[in-house]
């Protein structure tokens, strides 16, 4: 047994036991006697035989580290022994991923499911006192559910799921060690000058996995295209030259994801300490997380310091409170500071004030933000500022009363690199930041 294995070994009863104890809280609250959650389905595309890569439901993947099989299910009522249904069927024409032996499997009544049209007979009988959390709803209201996602429940494990257990930060550290690994790689293949889909091949093929198997679709971008937010194209083509990357890109242990972005200058010119600015400004902003602190009081400290590099570097031509004042700093900085992460890239409970749900409104003036909760111990965030030179967003500058307050020519200069963004990873204690990026090596 490797010594992350036995971590999680070690680790991994506390996790059942807290997942148990709010369980018990949540269905008591709503007076339910027990919840089914679904692993999920294959979904076929329109008019096809073949399927779309899947997903597993993040509430399943919360309690047990199955994450690529459909049909299972879980029955938990937060005091017994939760029952495992396992899908395992007789299949020739598919991989059957068989049920090994783990450190996880004694916390669970595991009974084996070959055909999933018949897992009613395993399920609960009577379920009016039991509620289905799930994606597919036509399956669960054939099966006899009335409860299916309440509102109430739903929140309750949404709010509580930003904690995380001993076992989950573990399982984040190691999604950030892969995620490290594939991003050196990358970083290798840029300065080697590779196309962008010579870089992603690069990134997968470090850690072995396929395109399917990263939390998201990575980012992969030079030069202009790093303007682009989301960008997603892969361009085969190798560009005239190489000035600028942008990869934002993570990876996957047991079901929990890293989301890491570097930008990287191929010459050591005038973007490349734009981009050690930028990282300056970033790791300022990790240590801004401290519990009790809100984030969107976090966002705009980091905002204000966005409108301060601008100033810095002469792309504005008026004093940085001023263009905040017009919003122009906005269209450099277009997106929040970051979010909570876990069992979901993007996970839940980020706007919540208590588990009923109670939701806290980004500000208006920063519409966004993907989180607006208070920080405390135990929660994990992204922190991920960036700078962009985006043609839409300055055009709408430029044909603004505002066009005069920025210096077009240092902007104009910039507009080939598209921009920056640097993202990490952050456990907060109560004592101290753990940057799990930057401990793996990046």
């Amino acid at each position: 047994m490797n010594t992350i294995t036995s971590q999680l070994k070690l680790e991994y009863p506390a996790h059942i036991a807290q997942l148990q104890h709010r369980a018990k809280q949540a269905l008591t609250r709503d007076s339910l006697e027990g919840v089914v959650i679904h692993s999920g389905q294959e979904i076929k595309a329109f008019l096809d035989d073949n399927t779309y890569p899947f997903r597993v439901n993040p509430h399943f993947k919360h309690w047990l580290p199955l994450i690529d099989v459909p049909n299972c299910w879980l029955i938990v009522n937060g005091e017994d022994k939760p029952t495992l249904i396992y899908y395992q069927p007789v299949d020739f024409w598919h991989k059957v991923t068989p049920l090994s032996e783990s450190y996880w499997g004694e916390f669970f009544d595991i009974k084996v499911l070959t055909q999933a049209s018949d897992v009613d007979k395993l399920l609960p009988y009577d379920k009016e006192k039991f509620a289905y959390i799930g994606s597919h709803i036509e399956v669960a209201k054939a099966l006899g559910f009335d409860v299916i996602n309440p509102e109430n429940l739903l929140n309750y494990f949404h709010y509580h799921r930003a904690y995380k257990t001993q076992y989950e930060q573990q399982c984040l550290r190691q999604s950030n060690v892969l995620a490290v690994k594939a991003h050196l790689a990358a970083k290798a293949a840029f300065f080697s000058g590779g196309t962008e889909f010579d870089i992603q091949n690069a990134y997968l093929n470090a850690i072995g996995y396929n395109t399917n198997e990263t939390p998201y679709g990575n980012i992969v971008a030079l030069n202009k295209n790093c303007s682009i937010l989301h960008y997603m194209a892969l361009d085969k083509i190798k560009p005239q030259s190489h000035q600028s990357f942008l990869i934002d890109a993570g990876a996957n242990f047991n079901g929990y994801a890293s989301d890491i972005t570097r930008t990287y200058s191929f010459k050591e010119d005038k973007f490349a300490e734009l981009i050690n600015r930028m990282n300056q400004l970033m790791l300022e902003a990790v240590n801004g997380l401290k519990p009790g602190v809100s984030y969107v009081d976090l966002h705009i400290a980091t905002y204000k310091e966005v409108a301060k590099v601008l100033a810095d570097f002469d792309f504005i031509n008026v004093s940085a409170d001023t263009a905040i004042d017009s919003g122009i700093v906005s269209a450099f900085f277009p997106h929040g500071l970051g979010h909570h992460l876990g069992l979901q890239v993007h996970d839940m409970g980020g706007f919540m004030a208590d588990e009923r749900g109670t939701h806290i409104n980004a500000p208006d003036s920063h519409p966004f933000l993907r989180t607006s909760r208070t920080i405390e111990a135990g929660q994990v965030f992204t922190i991920e500022p960036g700078l962009y030179f985006i043609d839409s967003l300055l055009q709408d500058i430029k044909e603004s009363s505002n066009s005069d307050q920025v210096n077009w020519q240092k902007v104009n200069e910039m507009r080939p690199f598209g921009g920056i963004r640097i993202e990490d990873n952050i456990i907060v204690h109560q004592s101290h930041n753990e940057n799990m990026t930057r401990d793996a090596g990046i």
